[in-house]
């Protein structure tokens, strides 16, 4: 397993932060794999995934990029800087683009697990990622970017309310699969065997995606990044089957947005997780409310929405019964 030296004040010190490019790079996975993992990438792969098809089947060597870069076990790292926070795309980007030559062939590489095809022993490698995740950006992330803002938020809503009721090491085992807080001031952030790194006294960020993906990248002895995918919490316990009573009770839609409110979400990441209409999820959470199953709080420019100790009591009890 892969894991890092943290001591308790870099740990303290950590934070989570947006990152616009983190965001479209969790897409451009996505539109690699063509696999949903739940309804609204189904349509969102739908409206997208033919027109990047199109796009690399007209430039070859981009998509052999693209298939290399992204390896079985290790992401290239020049595609995936680690994210600063509070910064635009297109400073981002900028990064990408800026890799050099022979360090993006090296990293290829170590992604490829062994020597680089003769198509991409060339110097214009980091030129064409940037141009694609601009590509990625401009069609398929930046007309939607202020839902996903809103669904990213209220993530972190959610971890730093984690974080004080059950400290770092319960956010740290659930962020993603192979995450966890080992003890020791060592946390584990893969299932690969690497060596450790001593990560003391450097930045630590967390970035939350939408998309079922997830991902650690550094500036070596500055910033240490790992991303991690916040539809998959979520999404929780709450997209599987509802309980049949529970759902004659409330409706199994309303039901299904009760049991996702164990954790502050907003409408718009309500609208996301369920596959539900705007207008279905706000007529949803106004009968709860009005119920005083949930209650809503402002969070700087979200409003969230969480289970009340009653709502927690219906959850729990349709649940454990099977209603």
């Amino acid at each position: 397993m892969g894991w890092w030296q943290v001591d308790a004040d870099t740990l303290a010190g950590s934070r989570f932060v947006l990152s616009p490019l983190a965001e479209t790079f969790a897409s451009l996975k996505l539109l690699h794999a063509g696999v949903p993992a739940h309804p609204g990438e189904r349509e969102w792969l739908r409206r997208h995934l033919p027109g990047y098809r199109a796009r690399l089947a007209a430039d070859p060597v981009t998509a052999l990029l693209v298939r290399c870069g992204l390896g079985r076990e290790w992401i290239a790292d020049f595609l995936t800087p680690a994210p600063r926070g509070g910064e635009p795309f297109g400073t981002e980007v900028a990064r990408v683009a800026a890799a050099r030559p022979e360090d993006a062939r090296a990293h290829l590489r170590v992604s490829l697990a062994g020597p680089l095809p003769a198509a991409l022993e060339r110097d214009d490698l980091p030129e064409r990622a940037a141009t694609l995740l601009q590509y990625v950006w401009t069609e398929a992330v930046r007309p939607d970017w202020e839902r996903r803002r809103r669904v990213l938020e209220a993530d972190v809503v959610a971890r730093l309310a984690q974080v004080s009721r059950g400290g770092w090491a319960a956010v740290l085992d659930a962020l993603r699969p192979g995450t966890r807080w080992l003890g020791d001031s060592r946390l584990q952030v893969n299932a690969q065997e690497y060596p450790p790194r001593e990560i003391s006294g450097a930045e630590l960020v967390f970035v939350p995606v939408t998309a079922r993906a997830g991902w650690v990248s550094w500036e070596e002895r500055e910033r240490y990044a790992v991303v991690y995918p916040a539809v998959g919490v979520l999404a929780g316990s709450g997209t599987g089957a509802v309980p049949a009573g529970l759902g004659r009770l409330l409706g199994p839609s309303r039901a299904a947005v009760l049991l996702l409110l164990a954790s502050p979400l907003s409408t718009s990441a309500l609208v996301a997780v369920t596959g539900q209409g705007l207008g279905s999820v706000g007529r949803h959470l106004r009968v709860l409310l009005d119920a005083g199953l949930v209650e809503r709080r402002r969070a700087g420019r979200a409003v969230l929405y969480s289970r009340t100790a009653a709502g927690d009591a219906l959850a729990e009890a349709g649940t454990a019964r099977g209603w």
